[in-house]
């Protein structure tokens, strides 16, 4: 076993990048980072009869889409790990009972992409597994009627609202040398704000942001200098100003940090408000963009942060506060 611990830190060896496959909303091909995207669906229902079965399209068409690429059909995989913000995890689930290998679901809201890789990446260090395939997705449309009110009730939004954004990646993760690999991970904690409101999530999450960074940087002895990107998952515009806040207070002030909700979409003229949030947002512009500028070696090292809010509608009815959470992983070409 190679993986070092510092702390919640670990340092992972021959875990490379293999393939990905991204499938993108409406809104989301049309947005700025549409030309990374593999597949653009015209309707919110991907061609299905119900929101649900079309996020479950988007996985498997994302899923598909990186067997291809890796030239790999789903039984050659070692183990399949996913993440969605629906109840018992159903799209991962329902996709899975099709495949005749190894699966689990993981928890942890917006945050699944990065907890994910992690863990995969933790298990194939550790030479138990060779090919892990890490799902995630999220769909606007199914988490507004579960966790706060469907669309069709034309609820007025909040100023502090954000856009859970639609899609699905499938990140193929080996042990076998590749062009991107992933150098660390940092697992967070769970961080209570005391914030209660759900169209407010930026402020609830980035605290739990701050508080992985401070982390990773206390526990590999490094700070933004040695990125030359870090990016939270989905913090939005206000999440984003807020966390910014928070380093300043401690007379830190990156000129390298970005939110995933503000690159995936023109939050200026797509209705979006404050940005996007979901599973799929740090995933889609992690495996779109972001590793598009790692693989053209205009970048040669990012930190991707993602973050979520673990509330459930009953919690949040009772008027209990949200408490949230964030895992890092670091990404760097290979040398």
């Amino acid at each position: 076993m190679s993986s070092r611990f510092f702390g919640n830190s670990c340092l992972i060896e021959n875990v490379y990048i293999d393939s990905f496959g991204i499938s993108a909303g409406v809104l989301e091909g049309e947005g700025p980072l549409k030309q990374y995207f593999d597949k653009i669906y015209e309707d919110h229902y991907c061609g299905e009869d119900s929101y649900e079965k079309g996020e479950r399209k988007m996985m498997e068409d994302a899923l598909e889409i990186c067997l291809h690429k890796a030239n790999k059909r789903d039984t050659d995989i070692d183990l399949y790990i996913g993440s969605d913000l629906l109840n018992q995890n159903v799209t991962f689930h329902y996709l899975t009972r099709n495949i005749p290998r190894p699966s689990f679901a993981v928890y942890g809201a917006c945050s699944g992409f990065a907890l994910s890789l992690a863990l995969s990446s933790l298990l194939i260090d550790a030479q138990y597994q060779n090919n892990i395939m890490s799902l995630v997705s999220s769909h606007n449309a199914t988490a507004e009627r579960q966790y706060r009110f469907p669309v069709e009730y034309g609820i007025q939004k909040k100023d502090t609202t954000t856009f859970t954004a639609t899609g699905a990646v499938a990140t193929l993760l080996t042990n076998q040398k590749r062009d991107v690999r992933i150098e660390s991970i940092t697992l967070g904690r769970v961080i209570d704000y005391k914030q209660n409101d759900p169209n407010d999530m930026g402020r609830a999450m980035a605290p739990a942001a701050y508080d992985t960074i401070m982390t990773h940087f206390k526990d590999l002895n490094r700070g933004f200098d040695d990125y030359d990107l870090v990016v939270t998952g989905d913090l939005s515009d206000y999440g984003h100003n807020l966390l910014l806040k928070m380093f300043e207070e401690k007379r830190i002030y990156p000129k390298n940090y970005d939110d995933c909700g503000r690159i995936l979409y023109d939050i200026n003229n797509q209705e979006v408000f404050q940005g996007g949030s979901g599973c799929a947002c740090s995933a889609m512009v992690t495996m779109g963009y972001l590793y598009n500028q790692l693989i053209n070696r205009k970048m040669k090292r990012i930190l991707v942060v993602s973050t979520g809010a673990l509330l459930s509608p009953m919690m949040t009815f009772q008027k209990d506060t949200i408490p949230c959470i964030a895992h890092a992983i670091s990404l760097e070409v290979d040398k």
